[in-house]
């Protein structure tokens, strides 16, 4: 006889669990649990989502009703299929590829399951310096000439504006044309058979220089760029670290250069809006690693830069990103 098609799924979904993560403690009857809350097509989504590892953006939500329920769902996916370590539902992240985030639990009684519509986020001490802003500082300024625009008091760009661009750079040279960016997320990657977005897998180089092509293989899924209420997030969706360099990660009035490694599977909001507005009055118009741009984010794929690192520069590693956020 054949296995119905919903103990096929939940087969599937026991061998997609972390290996090293075990079933410790009351996991496995919370997974019982939840596996029958679930229906049949969302069991299978469920197994497609595990089995593609996030490969594939348009497996959608699997949406359990958060009533009724004296665990969180979404820890418990998350922890059996991708990080056996995590505790807590502060430690995640929803992504903006999710519909699910688009509204909160509390309007919708809905949480999702899926465990690659969440990132993990940087820890509290990603960050090198704890700043303490100025609370004056956060009005708006009545001087024209800020460096920063007011982003938290019109978040939303028209539909035919693009809100950033992204350039591509191997070592000193820009590969291909800027790349505008409409729509509210956009993945920039070099291996992702279904993904929609910059792929630069696309852009070809005659000649390319040893460690460029070693590190443009480790790119893979590369980053997920999402514009949202509260600034421009990025989601490392690929399996090697990658390196931010941004106005709103380094301590405030500082010619420190703050490069920050960001893990595999790990978010960070790569440009704070609040904390820009903060900064308006004290912005420092030159910088030790080139030209400042205050609406500029640097990103490297797998190589690191900087006082700590071998490379000083950012023209100096293989592979990196430019965006440069359009505040028009």
């Amino acid at each position: 006889m054949f296995p119905s098609r919903r103990a096929s799924a939940v087969r599937r979904l026991w061998r997609g669990r972390c290996q090293n993560g075990g079933l410790q403690g009351g996991l496995k009857p919370l997974t019982h649990s939840l596996f029958k809350r679930l229906r049949e097509d969302q069991l299978e989504m469920l197994a497609r989502a595990v089995e593609a590892g996030g490969a594939e953006d348009r497996v959608g939500c699997v949406s359990l009703a958060r009533s009724g329920v004296n665990h969180w769902p979404q820890v418990l996916t998350c922890k059996l299929f991708r990080w056996p370590d995590l505790r807590w539902p502060h430690q995640l992240k929803h992504l903006s590829i999710c519909d699910c985030s688009r509204r909160s639990v509390e309007d919708s009684g809905l949480v999702c399951c899926n465990p690659y519509h969440f990132s993990r986020l940087c820890d509290p001490d990603f960050l090198e310096h704890n700043f303490a802003y100025d609370q004056g500082a956060i009005e708006p300024s009545n001087n024209s000439s800020d460096l920063w625009p007011d982003f938290g008091l019109a978040p939303h760009l028209s539909r035919e504006a693009h809100w950033c661009s992204v350039a591509y750079w191997e070592h000193r040279t820009r590969v291909g044309r800027l790349y505008a960016v409409h729509e509210p997320s956009v993945g920039v990657f070099c291996d992702q058979p279904r993904g929609n977005g910059f792929c630069l897998g696309q852009l070809h180089v005659a000649d390319r220089h040893e460690m460029v092509r070693r590190t443009r293989g480790k790119i893979g899924r590369g980053i997920l760029l999402s514009r949202e209420w509260d600034g421009v997030w990025a989601y490392n969706r690929s399996e090697h670290p990658v390196f931010v360099n941004s106005p709103t990660l380094g301590p405030p009035n500082s010619r420190r250069l703050s490069v920050h490694k960001v893990q595999p599977g790990y978010s960070v909001k790569i440009f704070d809006y609040h904390k820009a507005r903060a900064l308006q009055r004290t912005a420092i118009l030159d910088f030790p690693d080139g030209p400042f741009d205050p609406n500029s984010i640097r990103i490297s794929f797998a190589k690191g830069w900087g006082p700590c690192y071998s490379r000083q520069f950012i023209t100096s590693c293989p592979c990196w990103l430019e965006i440069l956020l359009n505040h028009s």
